[in-house]
């Protein structure tokens, strides 16, 4: 679908999903040189040469906007999985601190060892991940997280609140910043200053959409929800693309892209990883006797926890352990993050259209014309 944008867009703009870029703009089976992208592939990003430098240059200002200096050292907890964004990240840091070193999301007890070992002052990591590392060192490790003298700590790749954010400053007796990432990229594109708002690194690179129309609000009416849109102005193929995020903010004032509150459509974020509930609706789809399922994320603790509950629609398949592990399988095709799977002890013979419950109260549904209502 194109949309002439006057006063906002010289000429036209193709809109889309992230869900379907595979069909419309980026081919995987067509796609060369480095791929950024999902985990399975369904989003394949070519990085060539020229974007590759861009993309490159991208993360550096924004790590540098953000607070990162020369002579810092850096360890960044985050997943490399299809992306690469952790150790693209690491690698873009190294350019400004001192030292810099990518080890992944799993793993606190690796994680402090790394952060004691590099004498690092810079911890990159999400939100959630950051929580169960304070949690366990008081808890664990019996380590008082002011002893790790960390200065700066750059949180991404969830949603967050300002009370999370000030409690892991007092904590750790830190600065904490949280960096925007570009969910098609997996590139760092701003970060988000006192107020709440999003700072890109360069301009141009966000804007906020109607949930309904495929429109750039410009000016935004405040207070209403809008669509975050990122554009890739620097990239060959996504140049004259407008790219629904799925991340969901109140508008506020003209030229102002507030950061997330809720995410919309057919993905959803757990653990810091978009989950495609269209994956998840094709895989289950295939396994036989499914009648209903229903997924429910939660944050109980420190960190996300999902779980898939599913009926059968005969009593032989609720305690058979070769179908329940059927199901395992085809999830952990399709992410790296757990789901946990549980079977209704009842048989329900009449299928019912799959339920969404996200407990967190981050995910507001997948349709998003009855949301702008």
């Amino acid at each position: 679908m194109t949309t002439n944008l006057a006063g906002a867009e010289a000429g036209t703009l193709t809109w889309g999903t992230r869900a379907d870029l595979a069909a419309t703009v980026l081919d995987p089976s067509k796609a060369t040189g480095l791929l950024a992208g999902t985990p399975t592939a369904d989003i394949a990003v070519p990085l060539g040469p020229v974007a590759r430098k861009h993309a490159h240059q991208l993360t550096k200002a924004t790590l540098a906007d953000a607070g990162l200096g020369a002579g810092d050292r850096v360890v960044v907890a985050l997943n490399s999985d299809g992306d690469l964004a952790g150790a693209r990240v690491a690698e873009a840091a190294a350019d400004i601190a001192e030292s810099a070193i990518s080890v992944g999301p799993r793993g606190r007890m690796r994680l402090l060892e790394t952060l004691e070992r590099t004498r690092s002052d810079v911890l990159v990591a999400t939100p959630t991940g950051v929580a169960d590392l304070l949690a366990r060192l008081h808890l664990e490790f019996l380590v008082d997280p002011l002893d790790l003298e960390l200065r700066l700590i750059l949180l991404t790749g969830e949603i967050t609140d300002d009370k999370t954010r000030r409690h892991l400053a007092r904590e750790f007796g830190a600065t904490v910043v949280e960096l925007y990432t570009d969910p098609v990229t997996g590139i760092p594109v701003a970060h988000r200053d006192d107020a709440g708002r999003l700072v890109p690194a360069e301009p141009g690179l966000l804007a906020l959409a109607a949930l309904d129309d495929n429109t750039l609000l410009d000016p935004p009416v405040p207070g209403t929800r809008a669509e975050i849109v990122v554009r890739h102005t620097w990239h060959p193929e996504l140049s004259t693309v407008a790219i629904r995020t799925g991340h969901v903010t109140i508008a506020g004032e003209a030229g102002v892209v507030p950061a997330p509150l809720h995410t919309v459509g057919e993905s959803v974020l757990v653990r810091g990883r978009w989950l495609s509930l269209t994956a998840v609706r094709k895989a289950l789809a295939k396994i036989d006797g499914i009648s209903r399922w229903r997924f429910e994320i939660s944050r109980d603790g420190t960190l996300d926890a999902a779980l898939l509950t599913v009926s059968f629609n005969r009593d032989s398949l609720i305690r058979n352990g070769m179908w329940k592990s059927r199901i395992e399988q085809a999830l952990t095709a399709l992410t790296p993050v757990k789901i946990e799977v549980a079977v209704d002890e009842q048989v329900q013979e009449e299928p019912l259209p799959p339920e969404v419950v996200d407990h967190r109260g981050h995910h507001l549904g997948t349709d998003r014309s009855a949301l702008a209502r």
